[in-house]
């Protein structure tokens, strides 16, 4: 029985994450003058950015937890099947065939539920792991394109084995855009909900009138 898987899924739905933020619709602004001069291009390992950076830590840290929980539960139900299935061997000579046919169909359905139990939680792995690559993707957008303009950068390239055979580490960004999106979203922090209005402020009370006298 294969264990739950964590860590190697995260490659596989990064970039697809991002691609969707990238190109989600933007509100139109004014055409910003052309620049002069060469273009300045960076990189930045967005894998590393995403999972390293503080908030990212503690978000895999919960996906972890709940991997264990349910690691420890899928082993619980192995053993428990293991159990049965050596019973069955031991035992299944000298069962009537009733019992022994009631044994073999505690087994499969042991195996079954077990199974299931594994692609469902597989599954909710996946789904959290997707769920918090959005959500920092989106978070960390607006801190690469802030950096960028502070720094004059003209783009800011994900990396990709695959396409870029090297890359003078002076021009890799990670570093510095994990130090500002950790300085934008301090550990333990929580940004409000999407859609939810800030709180407004209270305004001071006005200063209470006496009618004029007659």
């Amino acid at each position: 029985m294969s264990r739950l898987k964590l860590s190697v899924l995260f490659a596989a739905i990064l970039i697809p994450m991002m691609g969707m933020a990238q190109t989600s619709p933007q509100t139109p602004a004014a055409q910003a003058p052309a620049a002069t001069g060469p273009a300045k291009i960076m990189w930045m390992n967005l894998e590393q950015a995403l999972l390293t950076c503080d908030e990212g830590k503690a978000l895999v840290a919960e996906i972890q937890k709940f991997v264990d929980e349910k690691q420890k539960q899928m082993d619980s139900m192995k053993d428990e099947t293991d159990r049965l299935r050596n019973q069955l061997q031991v035992q299944g000579s000298k069962l009537t065939d009733e019992a022994r046919a009631d044994m073999e169909d505690q087994v499969e359905s042991k195996s079954t539920s077990m199974e299931r139990f594994r692609q469902d939680t597989q599954k909710e792995i996946e789904n959290r792991q997707t769920r918090m690559n959005n959500y920092l993707g989106k978070r960390m957008l607006p801190v690469v394109e802030r950096v960028s303009k502070e720094r004059g950068i003209s783009a800011v390239l994900i990396f990709n084995a695959s396409r870029d055979a090297y890359v003078d580490p002076s021009l890799n960004l990670t570093e510095e855009i994990i130090k500002a999106y950790n300085q934008t979203y301090p550990a333990g922090s929580k940004a409000p909900a999407a859609g939810t209005p800030a709180s407004p402020k209270p305004q001071p009370s006005a200063p209470a009138t006496s009618a004029p006298k007659k």
